[in-house]
C-alpha cells in the first residue's frame, strides 16, 4: 500500500498545495514552523480520522478560513482509493472512500493502516499510564474492529459504575442489584479486552526487541512488560473485594483501566527516570517498529510510516541503523521530516537509497527534487 498522491485546502497554515510522492521515501525539509509536520499530519487525517497531535477538529482549519479539506489517493494491490476529509465550522465531519460517506468513522479505522513517531510520543514514557493504555489500544484497533467497539461499551459500564458509587457516597442507598448487573457487564468486557491485550503483548514484546537491538547494536539492557490487575485474580472476584474502597474513593479501582507497560533499562530501572534522552528516543522509536511489524503480518501489507523530527536527539550511529532499517523491504512507503536538506540527502547517499524531498517553506511547497 502506498499514497500517490495528497491534495490539502486550508488545512493548518496552508491554503492550498497538491503533493504527488514516491513509492519508497519522501522527505519534507525546511525551518521550523515551515509546515513540514503539518503534511505529516494531514496524512495521518486519511488513516485514522483525526489530528496526531490535536483532537479539536475545527482548529486544523486555516485561520480565516470556514472550511478545510484533506485528500489522498491510495494504491493498495493495484486497487485505487479515494480517501478525503472535509469538515466546516459548527458542521459534522465528513469522511468519506471514494466518494461515499462513511455511517461510522470506526468502519475506516485500519483500512489504510500507518505509524507516526513523533517528539509527543515522549509522553508515553513520561506521562501517567493512559498514554501507554493508548498506545497499545491505537495499534490492536487497526487490526481489531470488535476490540474498538468493546473498549467503547467497558468505558460506558465504567462510567456508570462510577456513577452509582457517587451516588452512595452521598448518603443513598447503594443499589445491591445494579452494582450486580454493572459489575456482570464490566467484567464481561474488561476479560475480553484483557485476554485481546495479553495476547498482543505476547507478539509484539518479541519484535520490540528485536529492533531495539538492531537499533542499538545492543548497547544497553531494556524490558518492556504489560502489567494488569487481572493477572491477580478473576476480575468479579478484584470488584468484590475492592467494593469498600471504591465507595470511599468512589470510583472503580481494579480494571483493564489500570493496566499499564513498564518500561525499564540497566536491569530493572525505570526508564523515565534512569534513561537518557537518546535512550528513551531509541526505547520509543523501536516502540513504533515494533508496531508497523504488527500491523504488517496483522494486515498481509505494510503500512505507512511516518518519523516528525526523527533525528533529534539521535546520534549519527543510531540515525544511520534506523535509516537502514527502515529502508530495507521489511517497511514500505516512508514519509520524513528535517530542518537540514544536506543531511537528509547525506544520510540516503550513505544508505544508497532514492529520496524525494519537499522543500517548504511557510506553507508552500517550493522544490520537489529526487536525489539518490
Amino acid at each position: 500500500m502506498w499514497l500517490k498522491q495528497l491534495s490539502i485546502l486550508n488545512f493548518k497554515n496552508y491554503t492550498e498545495a497538491t503533493l504527488n510522492f514516491a513509492l519508497e521515501a519522501n522527505a519534507f525539509t525546511g525551518d521550523n514552523g515551515a509546515g513540514k509536520t503539518n503534511l505529516l499530519d494531514a496524512i495521518h487525517y486519511l488513516s485514522l480520522c483525526k489530528s496526531y497531535f490535536n483532537p479539536v477538529d475545527s482548529q486544523q482549519i486555516k485561520q480565516g478560513e470556514d472550511w478545510f479539506m484533506v485528500q489522498g489517493e491510495f494504491d493498495k494491490d493495484a486497487q485505487p482509493d479515494v480517501v478525503a476529509c472535509s469538515l466546516k465550522r459548527n458542521q459534522k465531519k465528513q469522511f468519506k472512500k471514494n466518494k461515499k460517506e462513511y455511517t461510522r468513522l470506526a468502519d475506516h479505522i485500519g483500512q489504510f493502516p500507518l505509524v507516526m513517531v513523533s517528539p509527543n510520543d515522549s509522553a508515553i514514557v513520561t506521562d501517567g499510564s493512559e498514554e501507554r493504555r493508548r498506545f497499545v489500544d491505537n495499534v490492536i484497533s487497526q487490526t481489531d474492529h470488535q476490540y474498538l467497539d468493546g473498549l467503547i461499551a467497558y468505558n460506558r459500564y465504567l462510567i456508570q459504575r462510577n456513577s452509582l458509587l457517587k451516588q452512595a457516597a452521598k448518603g443513598r442507598m447503594l443499589d445491591k442489584s445494579l452494582l450486580d448487573v454493572l459489575n456482570a457487564q464490566l467484567v464481561e468486557a474488561g476479560n475480553r479486552i484483557f485476554e485481546k491485550r495479553k495476547a498482543f503483548m505476547t507478539e509484539f514484546i518479541p519484535e520490540f526487541d528485536r529492533h531495539y537491538q538492531f537499533l542499538t547494536e545492543t548497547a544497553e539492557r531494556v524490558s518492556l512488560v504489560y502489567e494488569s490487575p487481572l493477572m491477580e485474580g478473576a476480575f468479579l472476584d478484584l470488584l468484590e473485594r475492592s467494593l469498600e474502597r471504591d465507595c470511599v474513593l468512589e470510583r472503580t479501582t481494579v480494571g483493564i483501566h489500570k493496566d499499564d507497560l513498564l518500561f525499564s533499562i540497566h536491569e530493572g530501572m525505570p526508564l523515565k527516570k534512569f534513561g537518557s534522552q537518546g535512550q528513551q528516543k531509541s526505547f520509543l522509536i523501536a516502540l513504533k517498529l515494533a508496531q508497523y511489524s504488527f500491523l504488517h503480518r496483522q494486515k498481509g501489507f505494510k503500512p505507512l510510516l511516518l518519523l516528525d523530527d526523527i533525528f533529534d536527539k539521535l546520534d549519527d550511529r543510531r540515525t544511520r541503523k534506523l535509516m537502514q532499517m527502515v529502508s530495507t523491504d521489511d517497511f514500505g512507503q516512508i514519509f520524513l521530516t528535517d530542518t537540514d536538506t544536506m543531511r537528509i540527502n547525506r544520510i540516503f547517499e550513505e544508505i544508497n537509497r532514492k529520496v524525494c524531498i519537499f522543500e517548504i517553506s511557510k506553507g508552500t511547497v517550493n522544490q520537489q527534487l529526487e536525489m539518490a
